[in-house]
């Protein structure tokens, strides 16, 4: 009897059971990158995107500005629980469909290719704006560090050139693999917390002198040039809301995470809530250490946070602690580079970006989609060249990254509300809370979208115009007008049935 020799098995770059790649293979896709991400890698993920010692750090001077020390303090309390709820009730779709398409491929199967392709974008538009702020960010944090050692007056030319090498260094480090990233997530979170303590220890115990807790719980502050008080206040919540976005990242690494429908899930909303409880003690601590109001908002560095130090722990501590801010902001860009870079390989996998064929390549020797990645901080810089012309150009990116993020995680909300016969929950959710918070998540999105679409400073001039607008306008001109050529190349995948799908109890 002649025997039949079975094919030879490639070795499988996939380090899980197979559960993982059998859940995908059920949502429609084949495993292609590698699974070597664990639960704590996909939380830290996460947890560097959102980054304390970035978001807020980046925007504290906005804040200072519109509405000051009470908004900041106040606005943070106020807005971290809206931000739990977003991220709980995308934490909960993520279960079901743990996909590095994320958001667009949970509205593909919750309400329709319509609402997956402008989801898509949207999410897109979210995550490069992310880059552009982050990596913009990071140059300014990095000219003021160059200002306290060298002397070093930034111009708008400069820190372009600046911004730039920071993003081909994003590039660059994401071409090396998961394993990489899964070490440099890992060491972010950790850098991240340390970090703060250090900061939080050393504004808190060193100066000999702090602001009063009226100070800074009721310290108002109006520079925007705006006369309405309430209307100020709704601009400050541009520094919450953009500090507190990003954790689909996530869900953009889910296929490179082990168990991703538990760990992923978990990844979203834990990391939102040890940001928040981090963040909001990180803030206060700079608010009480103020020594000088005018000082802080005119410093030379450009950067109030690098004066706040200057004033309260003198220059060596100062320039010390501003390398660790640094440091710690260049592993959240290289997270967001990362994050942004599989939602691009997930949307052109899909064929959702003209030009797919080129920005769906995955590297068979490192298994990163490094076509996608280097797109990804093409167009971040272009998101930045108005900085060349505009003062106010760093908050409308900010504010670009905002609007995307958030109207792209409500949408999946959104239509699991609407349409609840098409949902199973996976094994993380929120059983009968699923409903109120989806809600409450929703509403709070629509209103703070349109909200970070009107203007920041008045009078309204080309220095201080808010393109966020023309941006979002802009997203949904090219996607509408790709959609009408292209949309036949776009085919999401339908997931099986609900009906065969397992039910399990909400787990947090």
């Amino acid at each position: 009897m002649t025997s039949v020799r079975a094919p030879r098995q490639q070795p499988n770059p996939v380090d899980d059971d197979g559960e993982d790649a059998r859940i995908l293979q059920s949502l429609g896709y084949t495993q292609q990158l590698h699974r070597r991400m664990g639960a704590f890698g996909n939380f830290s993920a996460s947890l560097s995107v959102i980054s304390i010692m970035s978001g807020t750090l980046l925007l504290f001077g906005f804040g200072l500005n519109s509405g000051g020390p009470a908004v900041i303090t106040w606005g943070w309390l106020a807005i971290g629980p809206l931000v739990l709820c977003l991220a709980a009730a995308l934490a909960e779709i993520t279960s079901r469909y743990p996909t590095s398409g994320g958001l667009y491929y949970m509205a593909r199967q919750l309400g329709g290719e319509r609402w997956s392709w402008y989801t898509g974008w949207l999410n897109l538009l979210g995550l490069l704006g992310g880059i552009a702020a982050q990596d913009y960010g990071i140059a300014t944090f990095t000219a003021a560090w160059m200002n306290l050692q060298f002397d070093y007056t930034p111009t708008p030319e400069s820190l372009l050139v600046l911004y730039a090498i920071i993003l081909a260094l994003h590039a660059v480090l994401n071409l090396f693999g998961t394993r990489l990233m899964n070490i440099l997530t890992s060491v972010s979170a950790w850098w991240h917390l340390a970090g703060a303590v250090v900061i939080i220890g050393s504004l808190a115990f060193v100066p000999s002198d702090h602001q009063s807790a009226g100070f800074v719980f009721t310290e108002f502050t109006n520079n925007t040039g705006w006369g309405a008080p309430v209307y100020v206040i709704l601009l400050g919540m541009l520094l919450p809301v953009f500090a507190l976005a990003g954790y689909d990242t996530s869900a953009h690494l889910s296929e490179e995470t082990n168990h991703a429908s538990v760990a992923a899930a978990r990844g979203i909303f834990r990391s939102v809530a040890v940001s928040w409880i981090a963040g909001g003690i990180l803030l206060t601590t700079l608010l009480f250490a103020i020594q000088s109001y005018t000082t802080t908002l005119d410093s030379p560095t450009g950067v109030p946070v690098a004066q706040i130090l200057l004033d309260a722990l003198g220059m060596a501590a100062a320039k010390a602690l501003l390398l660790v801010i640094i440091v710690a902001q260049f592993l959240c860009g290289y997270t967001v580079t990362a994050s942004a870079s599989r939602m691009i390989y997930a949307f052109a996998r899909d064929g959702a970006l003209p030009g797919s064929a080129r920005w769906k390549k995955v590297s068979p020797r490192t298994a990163i989609p490094a076509n996608a990645v280097w797109l990804a901080v093409a167009v971040a810089f272009v998101l930045a060249l108005p900085s060349l012309y505009s003062s106010t150009a760093f908050s409308a990116v900010t504010a670009i990254s905002a609007v995307g993020f958030t109207s792209a995680y409500a949408i999946p909300v959104l239509l699991r509300l609407l349409h609840r016969d098409r949902f199973t929950p996976g094994p993380w959710n929120l059983g009968r809370w699923s409903r109120p918070i989806g809600w409450v998540a929703v509403l709070w999105a629509a209103a703070v979208t349109v909200l970070f679409l009107l203007p920041q400073s008045y009078p309204i001039t080309a220095d201080t115009f808010n393109y966020t607008p023309v941006a979002v306008v802009v997203a949904f001109l090219i996607a509408a007008v790709w959609r009408r050529f292209g949309r036949d190349s776009y085919h999401v995948p339908r997931s099986g049935s609900p009906t065969e799908d397992k039910q399990f109890e909400g787990i947090i």
